[in-house]
Parts: structure tokens; sequence; C-alpha cells
């Protein structure tokens, strides 16, 4: 991480860069004991990197023992940001769950200590090999983002959650161990990616790599010969004990529901030596962490316990003199990762212990290409040390002040910023290019690792300290009060004047219908639009039609939604054809922002997520049969399920706990449960007696996928029959398809059921499949990943009782239904089709 240093009359600057800062936070309070424990590590120079394949795959505990105990720098590496995995708290699925991730993961590390970096790989769903992952992910291309945060972090010692081979669990925490291991080694070799060097990285040799065994998912890996650790003590300067912080650290990853209990006592973990020799007593034995290893640093571990000793935890301002001295000294020191690290952690030491705030804000959320943005400065001394305010800069404008910074008096400055047309919109920066279906494209080498983009406008404050310079960077952020939550920051997004958003996502036609149905256009204004030129134009399949308004005039914050037709008769015999939208001005080159729709993700947990796309509507035209018209759906975990289901023509009624009735149920011809309803909601495992009782009568229940897990076991039968579910799963989205039940009205009413209604699935296809009990249930499918000898065959099951029928599928129709998948569509309308009702008006 580089930092500028000028040195003038001994009188320093040095800019702390704040790569990992979490800028969609607000203001960070350090607390007495929290500066001390800050001084106690500014003596330990040790650095660990953990790698492991997923955001939840990290052990906690032995980040915040590393972190917060022994005090090293940590950090974590996660292979992929999770954008593969379930959504137990909403529908964002892909890119839309990794952004959601990662902020989970950094959440994670403000709790736990350690720093957080990924590489360019997408998780693209379950891998059951090893190879299959490297080979999605093209392995050299994910192998250099390992090397290269390596050579950045330069840790002591590296440590893998998982082992190379299929105990892991997961082809992809398999490769996490591959990659870690090569990693360690072609991070010395100066004949591995040299292109890389060119970026200001060296080799680096890191002392040893270690496994870090476990005892979780039913498989015991350790053993009392290995060398262990324990990381359940307590830390009397935070009052908390290792295996709390680290509970609140895990409890962040809310998408997976891995909310767990805070333990205390001994809590040990186990280490099995990869690469290099075996600790005997500490995990980086061998490896100096003192001061001592440092050219010209033999006073400075001397000076920082004369700081402790000193301290004073009523008056912590009376440590900034000294802090600023060491400052001076360690500013002398040969330039390296280590000075430049102690150098970060003392700025920040030196703002906390003097008690000075820093903050730019806006009360705009969005800055506008081409409009002006209004930042309020705010700058306090809190305790009345010896500062003085030299300089203010946003951007490319700096300000020079020279004021002295009075004892706990707010000095405020308010700027006005101009945002340049040129300037770049405020996107992820790992969604800047097109991705491929295994990784991002990041043409960028000093982004990759990042966790996350640096803040849309930086703000410098040079403040002098006891005298000396220092360069604090803090982002501009959107500052607003909630009624209910209070203060609140979040980041600040530099967005297009004006993007477009269509609506639904996907359009069905049902062929040899001529029917018409609208869709929506809505034109969303970021700054004042009153130019007469401006047109909306969309384009769908052979068809380009404009809407061209003369009043197209609006207001900032203000949108206007267009509603028009669109007909199955455009699609020229087509199944599938995408409907996009963007603004255009006459006699003007188009600028790409036109065509960006802005996603928005708003969770309490996580800071406001923001993202620029493509935004389209998929046009199905098919051929459809459906039988009923009433469908009650119970929610799971977020799919977007009902909504297809709207498509099709049937009424959704959402179904709660107080509708468990069988005068109730009776209105619908089926009811649908959605993804892991029964292990969301603790009700419905008490409802199994009216639910088949609504099934005997002639009721046609459908069960989507559900986990027997610790994210919640299901507690109750399900079906008429009893089965379990498994963790079976075909993860080839292109895998053949066995029709075991060929005659079944599953694959024959209404809609006859052929191989070509398999064709074109996403990511997988199918997960958590039920166990056949035997008599009583049909198996409908079978189906393998290759390299598996038999086919799995429970991905769709069904067992009748009395009048009705009961179907559990482990198919993943919530990623094919919002990926327009013609089969998906006509297979699950034979699912919720009940045998005892019409078709189009003639009975089964």
């Amino acid at each position: 991480m580089k930092k500028l240093l000028s040195i003038v009359a001994l009188m320093f600057s040095v800019i702390l860069l704040c790569s990992n800062i979490i800028f969609a936070q607000g203001p960070k309070y350090l607390s007495s004991s929290e500066i001390a424990l800050g001084m106690q590590k500014l003596k330990v120079l040790g650095t660990v990197l953990y790698i492991a394949a997923h955001p939840d795959d990290e052990n906690t505990r032995l980040l915040a023992y590393l972190s917060k105990e022994k005090m090293y720098r940590t950090g974590y590496l996660s292979i992929t940001r999770g954008d593969g995995g379930q959504n137990l708290i909403g529908d964002e699925q892909g890119v839309e769950l990794g952004l959601i991730r990662t902020q989970e993961l950094l959440a994670a590390r403000r709790l736990d200590g350690a720093e957080q970096f990924f590489t360019r790989a997408y998780d693209f769903g379950f891998s059951k090999s090893t190879e299959e992952a490297m080979q999605i992910w093209e392995k050299e291309k994910i192998l250099s983002d390992v090397v290269w945060v390596i050579r950045n972090f330069k840790p002591d010692i590296i440590i893998t959650r998982f082992p190379e081979d299929t105990r892991a669990g997961h082809g992809h925490h398999s490769a996490s161990a591959v990659f870690a291991r090569e990693a360690f080694i072609a991070a010395a070799d100066p004949a591995r990616f040299p292109e890389q060097f060119k970026y200001g990285v060296q080799p680096w040799q890191a002392k040893r790599i270690m496994w870090n065994t476990f005892n979780f998912g039913g498989a015991n890996t350790t053993n009392e010969n290995q060398f262990k650790v324990d990381v359940g003590g307590y830390l009397p300067l935070l009052g908390r004990s290792l295996g709390e912080i680290a509970a609140d650290s895990r409890s962040q990853h809310k998408s997976q529901g891995f909310g767990v209990p805070s333990s205390r006592g001994s809590s040990y973990e186990y280490f099995v030596p990869v690469i290099g020799d075996a600790p005997v007593k500490d995990l980086l034995d061998g490896v100096n962490t003192s001061w001592e290893k440092m050219e010209g640093a033999s006073g400075i571990n001397k000076s920082i316990q004369d700081i402790i000793q000193g301290y004073s935890y009523a008056n912590p301002s009376a440590s900034v003199v000294p802090l600023v001295k060491l400052y001076q000294d360690i500013s002398l020191l040969k330039e390296s990762t280590i000075r430049n690290q102690k150098l970060s952690e003392l700025a920040s030491l030196i703002e906390a212990a003097s008690g000075l705030y820093l903050e730019a804000s806006t009360n705009q959320p969005y800055a506008v290409q081409g409009d002006s943005l209004k930042v309020a400065v705010q700058v306090n001394n809190r305790s009345g040390v010896q500062a003085r305010l030299i300089k203010v800069g946003i951007d490319y404008a700096d300000s020079l002040i020279d004021r002295e910074l009075k004892n706990n008096q707010n000095l405020l400055l308010n700027r006005s910023l101009y945002v340049p047309e040129s300037k770049m919109i405020t996107q992820p920066y790992w969604l800047n290019e097109e991705m491929k279906k295994g990784s991002f494209e990041v043409s960028d080498q000093k982004l990759i690792g990042m966790p996350e983009n640096s803040p849309s406008f930086d703000c410098r404050f040079i403040v002098e300290v006891a005298g000396v310079p220092i360069t604090y960077h803090k982002p501009v952020l959107y500052k607003h009060t909630d009624p209910v939550k209070g203060e609140h920051f979040d980041p600040v997004y530099v967005v297009p004047p004006v993007s477009v958003n269509t609506s639904p996502a996907v359009i069905l036609f049902k062929k040899g219908q001529q029917a018409t149905k609208n869709f929506q256009l809505t034109a969303t204004a970021y700054s004042n639009i009153a130019r007469s030129d401006a047109r909306l134009v969309y384009r769908f399949g052979k068809t380009s039609e404009s809407i061209t308004d003369t009043s197209f005039r609006l207001s900032k914050g203000l949108s206007k939604t267009f509603s028009l037709p669109v007909s199955g008769k455009n699609m020229n015999g087509m199944e599938k054809d995408k409907l996009m939208a963007s603004i255009e001005y006459r006699n003007e080159n188009l600028n790409q922002a036109n065509y960006l729709a802005l996603a928005q993700i708003n969770y309490d947990h996580i800071p406001s997520v923001r993202y620029f796309y493509p935004d389209g509507i998929t046009i199905l035209n098919i051929n459809l049969q459906t039988a009923g018209k009433k469908i009650g759906y119970i929610k799971g975990a977020g799919d977007k399920v009902p909504e297809a289901l709207e498509e099709m023509g049937y009424q959704v009624t959402f179904l709660g706990e107080n509708d468990m009735k069988l005068s109730v149920l009776q209105q619908y011809d089926a009811i649908v449960t959605g993804i892991r309803a029964y292990n969301i909601y603790e009700w419905l495992n008490t409802q199994y007696e009216v639910l088949m009782s609504y099934v005997s009568q002639g009721g046609n229940l459908v069960v989507q996928y559900n986990t027997n897990s610790f994210i919640g076991p299901v507690k109750a039968r399900m079906g008429p029959v009893n089965f379990n579910i498994s963790r079976n799963r075909v993860t080839d989205e292109n895998s053949a398809v066995q029709f075991l039940e060929p005659s079944d009205a599953l694959l024959n009413w209404p809609n006859k059921i052929s191989q070509a209604d398999f064709e074109g699935w996403v990511q997988e296809r199918g997960v958590y499949f039920a166990e056949i009990p035997g008599q009583g249930v049909k198996a409908i499918l079978g189906m393998r990943d290759a390299g598996e000898t038999e086919d799995q065959k429970g991905s769709l099951i069904v067992s009748q009782l009395g009048k009705g029928r009961f179907i559990y599928t482990g198919l993943v129709f919530f990623r094919q239904l919002p990926a327009g998948v013609p089969g998906a569509y006509r297979l699950f309308a034979n699912l919720v089709s009940n045998p005892n009702t019409k078709v189009n008006g003639s009975t089964k």
C-alpha cells in the first residue's frame, strides 16, 4: 500500500490510505481500552493470511484470536463472493447476492479485526470436484490473483480452512486449498506472474502453510497429535471472550442464516503443516515478530513500551505527543509494507487519542454527472490537544485553511463540488466489464483483491498534531437521519442524469393466443431534465419503437412511467427474446449510461448497495397449457416464483399461519410452499394434519426444496409417506435427465414434457433432493453429474393421498423461472395443475 512521505525540517506528512475502509459506515470511535489495545498491537509485526472459498467459510474465532489476542495483522482471502449460494433474507441471486455477502463479510471483519480480500472467481454454484472448479474458474487466472494478494499482504504464514481432497465437501473448498498451496510456492518464484512486478510487488516467501482442521458437518479431521491452540481466551481490555466476538462476527452472515450463540471458555483449533516445518509453541514459530528485524528500529519497541506504561485510560490525549514522536521515528525507517502499516495504525491511534473528529458529508445520496455536490466538512478537536487544520481537499480541489483547532469547538466548512460528466459512475469494480461464466473481468491489476471500491469522493484532511502534519483520508458520505434509527451514513453514488428501469422481468405469451400485455418503462431523474429532444427507446427483436414526449421534463428525484403494449406476434416464431430500453438524444452519440438501470439493495445489517446494469425484459412465447386458476403460496426464504405463476395466468394469494384452515385451503387449486419454507417457519411444522386433509380431499400440494441442517431442520413430516431430505444435488445444468415414470401426469399433463424442456437451464439442476423411502412414493426423474455411476432420483417425487397428491421437488425452479427458461415454465405448470381441475375449458 503506497503512502506519500515528505520530510521538511522533521515535519512529516503520511497519507493514510484507506483501501479497506468500509466507506458505507459512519465515523469509527475507539474507546480508551481499544486505544490501549491498539498501542499493544504496535509492538507486533506478524502477519497471517487465512484462505477459503466463500463468505462464511472463515473461522471467525481463529481470526479474532490472531487479530485481537496475538495482535497479528490478519487477513481473510475468500476465493469467491458467494454469488451462487441461496438467500435466506430476500430474493436476490447471483451477483446481487454476491454484493450482499461482500458487505456481510466486511461487517464481520469490523468485529473480528481481520482484513478482507477476494479473487475474481465467481461462485457458480455447488461443485463436486476440484477439477471442475479449476476448469470453470480458469485456474491460472485465479491463481495469479491469490499470488497477487500474497505479494501485497506479505503474510508470514498462510492457513487454509480446507484440505485438497474430498473431505473438503465441495469442489470450491478443495480448490481453495490447492490455490493456497500453489500460490505459497508461486508467490516466491520470480518466474511466476512476473507481469505483477511493474506494480511494485516483489516475490514473497511465507514461512509455512498450515491446514486448520475441523470437526463439523459430520466430518472430524482433528486429532490430539496435531498442533493445537486455545482460541477461547478472555480479553480484559474489551471485556469479552474470543468466542463472544467470533459469534458476533459469524452472525453477520445473515443471508445464509448463520446466526450462532456466543461461547465462553477454552476452545481448541487444530493444525496440520502443508509446507514448511511444523510449529512447536506458536503458529509463527521461527518468525521474528518484533521491531528487531527492522533496520534502524532498535529503539522502537522501548518507545512503544514507554507509551503503554504511561498511558492514562482517563486521559488518552496525554499520550498524543509521544505517539507523534513515535510516528516521526517510524517515518524515518526504510520504506516497507510493515513500516507503512504501522504508520497507518499510529495515525489512527493519534486521531483517536486526541479526540479528533473529521467528517465530510452531504445531504444528497447521489452525485450526478454534470451537476454539483454540496459537501459539509466538520472538524472538532474534542480533547484540546495542540492541533491545526492546514488543508482540506476533495478530489481535485484543495483549500488552504491554516486555522487553529480550539478545544471542543466545531469548525464547519461548506464546499460545492462540480461533478464532471466524465467522472465514472459508481459501479462495483468487478461488474464494470462483461464477466465470464466462472470469473469476473478486472483489467486494472491494482483493483484485484480489494473487497470493494474506494469511495466515490475522497476528502483529505491535513491536520498538524503536536507540530507534525498528518494527512487523513475520509470518504464523503450521505448523512441522513431516520426517525427510528437516528443518524445514518451511506455511500454517495455517482449516477448519470437519468436511468431507465423496465418491468416485469419476464412476460409470457402462450402460443396460439392473440394476447397483448403491457410492460413498464420508468425514467428516473437524478438532476433536472428539461430537454425536448430526449426520447425513450425500446428494442425488441426486429421491432424498434420510440416514445417521443415533448413534455419529457423531469425534476430531480422524480420518475415518469410509460405503460406500453407488447404482443407475442412480434416474436416472429421465436420462443425467447429480450426487450431493452434506453434514453437517447437526437444528434448525439449515445452515452453508455443511458442504457443502464440503477438497482437498489437495502437491508438494515449492511450499508445500502447500488449498482448499474443493462435492464431488460425476457419475452417468452411458448406452448404452455395450465389448469386451475387459484394458487395459495406460502412464502419461503425469498424467491420470484409467485411472479412467474402470475405470468402463467394464475391468481396467487400469499398464505400465513392464520390461513391454515381446511375451509381456506380448499379455495385453491394448488398450495405451493416457497424454498426453505419449512426451515424458516416454525408454525409450518405443526400444520401437517390440515395440509394432508387438504390433499386427501382433492388438493395439490407442491413443496419446493428445504434443507435438513442447522439453518432450520425440518421437524415434522411433509408428505403422506415420510421421507428425509438429503444433501444430494446435481450441479451440471446440462446433465442428462431420465424419465423414470414416463406415463405419470407430471410429465404429460397439461403439457407433454420432453428432453427439450431441460435445455437452457442455468447454474444447476437441483439441490437437497429427497431420499426415496420406497413404497408409496414415485420418483419421476433421474439425473447425475459427471463421474457418478448411478442416477439420483430425488429431484421430483410424488405420492397420492385420497383424491389429491403431494409433490416434493429439489429442482431449482427459483433460478430457472426468473431466468425465463421455457421448459421450466412448462414443467412447473404441470406441478401446480391439479388433475381434478379443467384445462382451458376441458377436463383432463
